[in-house]
């Protein structure tokens, strides 16, 4: 039975390959290769992750299945390209299960997971950037009370997608 738990600063290395792992299963066929190399690159980096995973603003969950990653959630202060961003507005930032574990659930555990941590000190205004071909994501995020406030440009390496912004007030 998987479990989830809060990743701690050693867990940076399986976080760095699980998220390029499930980020390339997801979006990979999306882009040049020498663009996802890039993006992967500097995106998922150990050290990036160290530095998320200790940082007391940030969160980080991984679902784990007998000790083996197999899907990850990262939380924060919100970092979204809009105007109506507060100080105090909390974002997730990443939700992914790998493929072959999909449709189980386990995404809608992780989610919850992580706004009750967003949440912890009261209600707040949250928000989440996905991309805007994701109808899949965009139907679980309004099911769960986000609308769409606006959209901005995601660099993965030399390409930009269009992505939409959601909110959710408290």
């Amino acid at each position: 039975m998987p479990i989830i738990r809060r990743a701690t600063v050693e867990d940076a290395p399986v976080l760095s390959d699980l998220a390029a792992r499930t980020f390339t299963e997801t979006f990979g066929h999306l882009y040049p290769p020498e663009d996802l190399a890039a993006f992967l690159a500097d995106a998922y980096e150990v050290g990036k992750q160290r530095t998320i995973l200790a940082h007391p603003d940030y969160a980080v969950w991984l679902l784990e299945d007998n000790g083996v990653a197999i899907g990850h959630a990262a939380a924060g202060p919100c970092g979204l390209p809009h105007p109506d961003v507060q100080p105090g507005d909390g974002e997730l930032k990443r939700l992914y299960v790998l493929k072959s574990l999909q449709n189980g659930g386990w995404g809608g555990h992780l989610f919850r997971t992580t706004l009750d941590w967003l949440e912890r000190d009261g209600p707040r205004t949250l928000w989440i950037g996905v991309w805007s071909q994701n109808h899949g994501a965009q139907r679980f995020y309004e099911r769960h009370g986000f609308k769409r406030v606006g959209e901005y440009k995601f660099a993965v390496g030399k390409t930009l997608d269009d992505e939409f912004i959601l909110k959710r007030m408290p």
